[in-house]
């Protein structure tokens, strides 16, 4: 999987930078530094001049690159969808069994971040922390839904759409395959805030991971062991 990793690229919406970051080395620092940045010091708190300061280059460089950081934030949270998407599929490819398919799905997108070498200037775990802690921020505003029409959440509803579609395989009759597939999404980035900010809210913990319960919701919703 490492070497197919290699050589994949993860396809943004070109709507939401205004060059793409991928594009020459200063793009990738942009994206480099601003995810260990906002990592340490939360969105609010960054600001492209202080990113221009981190990385040695005007704040209008980084303005060449994306209009705002909000789109940045859009721009980081497509990329790990994608990343996301490009796992899934590949765990998932050669699993015959429907109820495997599906509980591998599971254990992906929900599983604990590691860092992956095929991204050298993408650090996924802080990156998994970011979207855990900063991704609501990116879709809660009163531009949505023209930000929907755009297609700049494609990625992460087509993930939605995929697992929905293998809890279908599983059991054509059950009515909500879309609800629970991005429950399971959202749910996942919700119990991961919990464990470290309000572990009294959840039972996940070092012993009972997210994977764990969410494996739970799903394969009982549709009434079935998850050793079948």
């Amino acid at each position: 999987m490492e070497e197919l990793f290699q050589s994949v690229k993860i396809i943004i919406n070109e709507k939401i930078y205004v060059k793409d970051p991928e594009s020459s080395d200063l793009g990738k620092r942009i994206i480099k530094e601003s995810i260990i940045m906002i990592n340490e010091m939360g969105f609010e708190t960054f600001t492209f001049k202080k990113l221009g300061t981190k990385i040695g280059s005007n704040e209008s460089s980084i303005y060449r690159y994306f209009e705002n950081k909000h789109k940045l934030l859009l721009y980081l949270a497509s990329w790990y969808w994608g990343w996301l998407e490009y796992q899934l599929v590949f765990a998932t490819n050669n699993i015959a069994s429907s109820q495997q398919k599906l509980h591998r799905a599971i254990e992906i997108v929900t599983r604990e971040t590691k860092e992956d070498s095929s991204f050298s200037h993408i650090n996924e775990i802080f990156l998994n922390k970011i979207v855990i802690n900063e991704y609501s921020k990116s879709y809660l505003t009163k531009e949505v839904d023209v930000e929907n029409k755009e297609g700049y959440f494609v990625i992460y509803k087509r993930l939605v759409q995929r697992i929905s579609k293998m809890i279908q395989e599983v059991d054509p009759g059950y009515l909500y395959p879309t609800s629970l597939a991005s429950t399971v999404l959202e749910g996942s980035l919700h119990q991961y805030f919990l464990k470290e900010h309000f572990a009294t809210l959840t039972n996940c913990s070092e012993e009972v991971t997210p994977t764990d319960y969410f494996v739970h919701v799903v394969f009982n919703a549709l009434n079935i062991s998850v050793d079948e």
